[in-house]
């Protein structure tokens, strides 16, 4: 491994169009921060920056729709997410803003470099116009109904219904967002990076040089490079942005993927007048965090323009996470299916450590994984408390109780195995913790240092020292007992810190030493508090978190699933008199005999209830005549359990057998969905006994 003079950290920068949450800090914040506060542990040179990401459709769509300006939007998202980052402790050297004048000059710049150097390729194409705003529309600016579910609203990128990639012309009856006019076709010109050429190097620098770079993220980018590179234009038609800075480009921008990744560096800029040292030298490690959605443009497009450009060090890893979908549904800001930084450090005061523990314990490192607030819950009560805190609490009141508060010395005369092993613990755990954080494991690092405590647990409750006063050199046992879990508690205190640095400042504070005591070459050591050294009464480092808090969030969810829900169904219904309903296409014919394959009975709901971990998901008991059966239905955001008993439904019988959550589901109940995404009972006209055919 190269021995590097300086390291560079970049966390994606987050677009100022809405507040950050979890899925957010799951995917590269809290990894990118607590690989930072591990190298700053290890004395080494180590810059962290990052900023909001100011320009783009995503600002414009959202300044539209609050009726101010784009720069009203910046704004107000940015102080609010950076507020966030503050509290939940991640600990940026900067945090900037792609709308400071640095960052347009440098981004001008790093443009007009490769246009002189003859880069560029000119291209006129055809491209959505908005006749009656007089602007040519991104794909984000089209709306139409998506070909593949029939959703209405879906965009000209992405059906966020059926999670579709698309673009505007597979839409049916695409319009406007700005005027909902109907989009024309119009010539533009604009500047393409031609990545095709860059081929033969990337799979050389890329493919060949970092088959070490997790395999989620080397897989994306192989699987883009072994299809082929094309020329991607890096600028729009838009009056938002960074100036393309020709004299033949009025009304254009910079592309804002052009733009952003250069961000990094004019954030570097304004962080310190030696950022050429981070940006131009060989002996600089550049790592990126990022998640899986910006693989492409941080392994291949920014790498590519970087080496167009020149005189820049590339990327050494790019640690992509997967994403964190919550309670069995990926996260929607459109749907406000997402748990917000800001709200929970309202809702939660004090347990910001907390939602760091869970979110890295629980992190999407190398596939999507699912945050539920049942296992919020339990991580906090059963690990946090139950183990990390409870030896910390336990060690820190028996010096109080056996020692005078005063720590006791080592009697190397009685040193016995147990003292010995839990000492071998302790030097293999730095071991394992360093070498896990230097290969982007943080999952297996934080599980070592929480194994860490559960072992001192077991040394405690094996040697007992509240039993020993009284017998032969019982004293000398205490203390030796004693000596030992409080220097455990201080190496926690050090390997916890990248992870939970609030916590480690607690315990810290109950030992009474320094911060300089956290630097990394200390972890390992027995000799991190003096003996005769007086320290402070214990305090508890975590609370328990109850059943109602847990509901309350669940519940919380919900609310703001079906508020965001009503929202659009009052816009829906705000639209002109004469909009033409439309539903969705139907589907291709199928012969009766297709038909008559299904059974279709009679049945009623006898009893209901949620599923344990899945928002969405009833567990139904259906009485269909001649048995009962279990059927799992997603139907839990539109219907409360007991509401429904007793409720006639049509059934599907004869459908395989399929496991939701564990619980096996035989047959399907038939749903309406009106055109606001609600959900309707297909009932019969009459009260039919169970089982009855339908056809």
């Amino acid at each position: 491994m190269k021995d590097y003079k300086r390291i560079l950290v970049s966390a994606a920068l987050p677009y100022a169009n809405g507040p950050i949450h979890i899925g957010h800090l799951a995917g590269c914040y809290i990894p990118a921060d607590i690989y930072v506060r591990y190298q700053r542990a290890q004395k080494r040179d180590v810059k962290f920056v990052g900023g909001s990401d100011e320009h783009g459709v995503p600002i414009t769509i959202r300044a539209m729709k609050e009726g101010v300006s784009p720069q009203q939007i910046v704004d107000k998202y940015h102080a609010l997410i950076k507020d966030g980052f503050e509290k939940i402790g991640i600990s940026f050297d900067i945090y900037s803003r792609t709308s400071n004048p640095i960052h347009h000059k440098t981004a001008a710049d790093f443009f007009k470099n490769l246009y002189d150097k003859g880069l560029f390729e000119e291209k006129e194409t055809e491209q959505y116009y908005d006749e009656k705003a007089g602007v040519f529309l991104a794909d984000r600016y089209i709306t139409g109904t998506c070909p593949i579910c029939g959703n209405p609203n879906a965009y000209g990128d992405q059906c966020e219904k059926c999670g579709s990639s698309l673009s505007p012309e597979q839409l049916i009856d695409p319009r406007s967002t700005l005027s909902d006019a109907v989009p024309v076709k119009k010539w533009t010109k604009h500047w393409y990076f031609p990545l095709q050429h860059y081929e033969p190097w990337l799979k050389e620098w890329l493919l060949e040089g970092h088959k070490e770079w997790k395999h989620n993220v080397y897989g994306q980018c192989k699987s883009w490079i072994d299809n082929g590179l094309q020329s991607r234009a890096m600028t729009r038609d838009s009056s938002w942005g960074i100036k393309v800075p020709l004299p033949d480009a009025e009304g254009k921008v910079l592309y804002v993927w052009f733009d952003a990744p250069i961000g990094y560096i004019s954030a570097t800029k304004e962080l310190t007048g030696l950022w050429a040292d981070y940006w131009c030298s060989e002996d600089t490690k550049l790592v990126h965090f990022i998640g899986k959605d910006n693989i492409v443009f941080h392994c291949i497009i920014f790498p590519a323009m970087l080496k167009a450009h020149g005189n820049f060090v590339l990327p050494d890893n790019v640690p992509a996470n997967e994403f964190l979908n919550i309670e069995g549904e990926k996260v929607s800001t459109s749907r406000n299916w997402a748990v917000w930084v800001h709200e929970y450090v309202k809702d939660f005061p004090g347990c910001e450590d907390v939602l760091r523990y869970v979110l890295c314990a629980n992190a999407p490192e190398t596939k999507d994984n699912d945050f539920t607030w049942k296992d919020f819950q339990d991580r906090n009560n059963n690990e946090l408390v139950a183990i990390f805190g409870n030896f910390v609490n336990r060690s820190l009141v028996l010096i109080h109780k056996l020692c005078g508060g005063k720590v006791p010395r080592f009697h190397n005369e009685i040193i016995d195995a147990d003292d010995k092993q839990l000492m071998d613990e302790i030097r293999a755990a730095k071991d394992k913790v360093t070498q896990s954080i230097e290969e982007y494991r943080f999952r297996e690092a934080l599980y070592e240092v929480i194994d860490l405590s559960r072992k001192g647990n077991q040394y405690l409750q094996k040697k007992e020292p509240w039993k020993k006063a009284g017998v032969e050199n019982g004293q000398q046992q205490i203390d030796n007992c004693i000596h030992l879990s409080l220097q455990l508690t201080a190496n926690l205190a050090i390997l916890i810190h990248p992870f939970l640095p609030g916590t480690a400042d607690k315990i810290r504070h109950m030992l009474k030493v320094v911060e300089r005591m956290l630097e990394w070459k200390n972890a390992g050591s027995f000799k991190l508090l003096s003996v005769g050294y007086s320290l402070r009464a214990p305090e508890l480092l975590f609370r328990k978190i109850e059943d109602s808090e847990i509901a309350a969030q669940v519940e919380k969810l919900r609310s703001n699933a079906i508020e965001a829900a009503k929202d659009k169904d009052q816009k829906v219904a705000g639209k002109t008199a004469d909009t033409t309903e439309e539903w969705p296409p139907l589907k291709p014919r199928i012969v009766y005999d297709d038909f008559a394959k299904m059974d279709l009975r009679t049945g009623k709901i006898l009893h209901a209830e949620k599923v344990e971990k899945a928002d969405k998901l009833l567990k139904l008991e259906i009485d269909l005549g001649s048995e009962k059966r279990t059927i799992v239905s997603g139907i839990a955001l539109h219907f409360n359990a007991e509401d429904i008993i007793g409720k006639q439904v049509v059934v599907v019988t004869n459908l395989a057998p399929r496991k939701m959550r564990g619980i096996e589901s035989n047959g399907m109940i038939l749903m309406a969905e009106d055109k606001q995404g609600r959900l309707h009972f297909v009932n019969t006209e009459s009260d039919i006994a169970p089982g009855a055919g339908v056809s």
